[in-house]
Order: structure tokens, then sequence, then C-alpha cells
């Protein structure tokens, strides 16, 4: 590491259980959709993110997708939104809309995120060693910084330097790793990134970034990962 001035950090299968991801936060944005889009469906913020929704309708109606038909009715939103959530779709509308739910959840206690074991005290080693610590994932940055800000091991906010969503490109997009390189004022050479993913790698490495492929409990298995030096923890760094 001592080459490098910047980790940038995947969430999901990173710092993060899937299990968590797919089984705590989206049932609770299911579960929740329905009752904040009634209760807050006259914010500006939300309405906007029900814009993107049916922008996204549109595509999906012209793409003979078979999405749920889209009204004005809020229940009609709500059951949009949760079809997009069974597809695991990575839409800008959608995360941010998730972020807003997943918001009252953390606030009231009804949410608490896990990190794996070694992700606090890594996080904490990094930043005594002056290194630049960034999370890039297709959650918003809301979603991130509550994820971060309510985890079991306490408020890890204070580590973290930048947050990326997909508002900078998508994660499977060189230029996405280019942009954020460019907002860190770093070459990309300078930069470690770790996803589970190894399609979000390749566009990572074609951008200079050095690439690790995170192997974590309940990870499904990679395509070609024998392409990259994997790690199981980030003690390993």
């Amino acid at each position: 590491m001592k080459s490098f001035r910047g980790i940038l950090l995947d969430i999901e299968g990173t710092t993060t259980p899937i299990a968590f991801v797919h089984d705590v936060l989206f049932s609770y944005a299911r579960a929740h959709a329905k009752e904040f889009l009634a209760n807050n469906f006259d914010s500006n913020e939300v309405r906007a993110d029900v814009a993107l929704l049916r922008e996204e309708h549109a595509r999906d109606v012209s793409e003979d997708r078979h999405p749920p038909l889209l009204s004005s009715e809020i229940d009609s939103i709500a059951a949009y939104i949760n079809w997009l959530i069974a597809q695991d779709r990575k839409s800008t509308g959608l995360k941010s809309l998730q972020g807003k739910i997943w918001r009252q959840g953390y606030l009231d206690g009804s949410l608490k995120s896990q990190v794996f074991a070694d992700v606090a005290p890594a996080l904490e080693r990094w930043r005594a060693a002056g290194l630049s610590i960034n999370i890039f994932s297709s959650g918003s940055v809301l979603a991130q910084q509550l994820l971060f800000a309510h985890t079991e091991a306490g408020d890890l906010t204070r580590f973290i330097d930048n947050y990326f969503d997909t508002n900078i490109g998508k994660k499977a997009e060189a230029d996405s790793y280019r942009r954020i390189a460019s907002a860190l004022t770093l070459l990309p050479t300078e930069i470690v990134f770790i996803s589970d993913v190894v399609s979000e790698l390749d566009a990572a490495s074609e951008a200079g970034m050095k690439p690790l492929l995170s192997i974590r409990p309940g990870n499904p298995p990679q395509p070609s990962a024998e392409r990259y030096q994997s790690i199981h923890n980030f003690d390993e760094l």
C-alpha cells in the first residue's frame, strides 16, 4: 500500500454483507415505500425522484420489459418501486428514493447497518496512514452516508473522505473511475479499488487503478476471477 495514496471501496460484498443489503435494506424499502410516498409526496426531492422513475418506466414499456402499470396513484408508484427492487435495478431515481426511505429507519432506530469485523479497524489504520478513503456504490450518496453513520461498530463516517454514486457514471464503465480520480486530484495509478464484481474491476483497471477482488462470505462466484488478486479481508492490505 505504500505506493498508493487513495482507496476506493465498493459496499455490497466488500464492506457489508450482501445479505444485509438484500434481506434487510431492500425488504425495508419494499415494506415502507407506500407509507413514505404518502407522507412525503409533496416534497420537491421526492417529486424529482418520482419524475426519474416515470422516465425509467417509459423506457421499460418501450423496451417490452412489461413493468406494472404506472399512474398518478401512490399504490401504482409503490408497485413499480417494488418491481424495480425485485430486479436489483441500479437506477438513480430508485436509489435516491430508497436512501430517503432508509433514512427514516436509521433515525428511528429500526435499522442498524452491518459491516464486516475488519472494516472499522482498517478504516482507522488507513486514516492514520494518511490515505484518502472513498466509497463508490450504486446506492445514493445519502444511502452510503447513512449506512456508515449507523453501523453496529459505531459512526464510521469520520474516516471517509468522499462518496460517489451513479451520478458520476456507471460502475462498469472506465470513465467513471477516471472522473473519480480527477475529483480526488489523484492519478488513477495512485488508487486501489476493491470490489466483489469483476466487471467493475475491469473498468477500474482500464482506467488505471489497482483492482482487488473482495472474497467475502455470501459473495457469489465471479467469472474470470483468477485474473485479479483477491483478498478475504482488509487485514491483508
